[in-house]
């Protein structure tokens, strides 16, 4: 399919695009499957209790098994006691497994992103960047221009090298490639911006 291509005058043209990226199915159960996984790794999970092997002190037994009136008991590490050890407490991140998404989710969920992004007219290409651009303020009135306040944009390594330092500043932006980011970035901003190079960076790794 073919798409609009604008560069930085205002000038429309059209690049031709895959289809099963900007215009394939739309899998929302892939979609919330993708999110859940991602939003989970994000999570940090610090705190951490003490478990029973954990506690130091003496293993032996507190006092004889019969004949005391007493309630059976092992060593003061048991979380019964003050000081022992927190039964089912947190474990801190060591314990916790990463949730993982094979190399298929990942490129089918951000495809039906991407393509529900296009459906709603939030995807935007540009021509690379073929001169640098070093002032923020600069890149600041091309996104005004463009109305791409709220944008993931997506480079090449060549147009990145030029305009990141212009574009790391500015607030509710984000400038990645196409291997760092995930569904939960495409969700994140509402317009997800391109330049020509990028897209057939991407287009490579669903051929």
């Amino acid at each position: 399919m073919k798409i609009e291509k604008i560069n930085l005058d205002g000038k429309k043209t059209s690049i031709e695009v895959l289809d099963k990226i900007f215009s394939g199915n739309i899998n929302k159960k892939l979609v919330e499957n993708a999110l859940y996984k991602t939003n989970a790794n994000y999570k940090g999970r610090h705190a951490k209790t003490k478990q029973q092997n954990e506690i130091k002190g003496s293993t032996s037994k507190i006092y004889a098994q019969k004949g005391t009136g007493n309630a059976r008991h092992a060593s003061r590490k048991a979380p019964i006691f003050v000081g022992g050890g927190v039964a089912h407490g947190p474990k801190g991140q060591l314990a916790y497994k990463k949730r993982k998404l094979t190399k298929n989710e990942k490129k089918l969920s951000i495809a039906s992103l991407i393509t529900e992004k296009n459906k709603l007219n939030n995807v935007i290409i540009f021509n690379d960047f073929t001169n640098e651009i070093k002032k923020t303020k600069e890149m600041s009135k091309i996104i005004k221009k463009f109305e791409i306040n709220n944008s993931l944009i997506i480079l090449d390594k060549s147009s990145k090298e030029k305009v990141f330092k212009a574009l790391r500043n500015i607030p509710s932006i984000k400038v990645t490639d196409v291997n760092h980011f995930s569904a939960f970035d495409v969700v994140k901003f509402k317009k997800i911006v391109f330049t020509e190079s990028s897209v057939k960076e991407l287009e490579k790794r669903y051929l």
